[in-house]
C-alpha cells in the first residue's frame, strides 16, 4: 500500500490570502515549495498589500523575509532550502541584488552548503523589482 502524505497549504499570519487560487507555500511529506514572493510588508487586516519601499534593497530584504516566514510556517529553515529562484525586472540590478543576497545569507549562520540558485529576468507589476521562490527538503 502506498503512503499518501497529505499536502498542506502554508499561509503565515504575515501574509494575506493569495489573490488567485494558489498557496503561498505547500508542504507534502518532507518537501516544501514556497511560491514566488515579493517585497510586500506584513499584512494589515483589511488593507491592501504595501511594498516595502521603492529600492531594490528594501524589496529584496522584505522578499527574503516573506520566503523565510513561509519556510518557518512549514517547519523549515534556510538550511533546508535546496533551490532558490530570483526573478528580477532589470538586468542592471543583478550585481546589487547579489551583494544584498550575499550579506543576507552571511547573517543567517547557515550550517549547510548554500542553496542552488537561478536568476531570471521578468516583468512584474508596476513598482515591484524582485520576486523569489524556494524549494526545501526537510529531514
Amino acid at each position: 500500500m502506498t503512503d499518501r502524505t497529505e499536502k498542506t497549504a502554508l499561509t503565515p499570519q504575515t501574509h494575506t490570502t493569495p489573490p488567485a487560487r494558489f498557496s503561498h507555500g505547500v508542504r507534502k511529506g518532507n518537501i516544501l515549495q514556497v511560491a514566488g514572493q515579493v517585497g510586500f510588508l506584513p499584512a494589515v487586516e483589511g488593507e491592501p498589500p504595501t511594498p516595502a519601499g521603492p529600492t531594490l534593497r528594501e524589496q529584496t530584504l522584505q522578499t527574503l523575509a516573506n520566503v523565510e516566514a513561509i519556510l518557518e510556517e512549514g517547519g523549515a529553515g534556510w538550511d533546508d532550502v535546496m533551490m532558490i529562484r530570483v526573478y528580477l525586472t532589470d538586468v542592471d540590478h543583478f550585481a546589487e541584488m547579489n551583494e544584498i543576497y550575499d550579506a543576507y545569507f552571511e547573517e543567517q549562520g547557515l550550517t549547510q552548503p548554500p542553496a542552488a540558485r537561478t536568476t531570471v529576468y521578468v516583468g512584474l507589476p508596476a513598482g515591484l523589482l524582485v520576486e523569489i521562490d524556494a524549494l526545501a527538503v526537510l529531514g
